[in-house]
């Protein structure tokens, strides 16, 4: 089985609201957020069934990366 890519450009400030639609759709296994240069800066595994309380540490995160970029791109792998 492979997995399946997306890449989504957006502002630092629109990366929390991104990053929760694409939790929200369920499919995705990891999350990578590359910054202007395509340099990875942060990556998260998604377990499956993962909501609520186990999402707020890594939007936390998110939040504290978002806070120093002004452009990134986030890269979705999906099964």
């Amino acid at each position: 089985m492979t997995n399946k890519k997306e890449e989504f450009k957006v502002s630092g400030e629109d990366i929390i609201e991104k990053i929760k639609e694409i939790i929200k759709e369920g499919n995705a296994r990891r999350i990578i957020i590359k910054n202007e240069d395509g340099e990875s800066v942060a990556e998260f595994p998604l377990t499956v069934g993962a909501v609520g309380a186990l999402i707020a540490p890594i939007l936390a995160a998110i939040g504290a990366i978002a806070a120093l970029l002004t452009k990134c791109t986030i890269v979705v792998e999906k099964k």
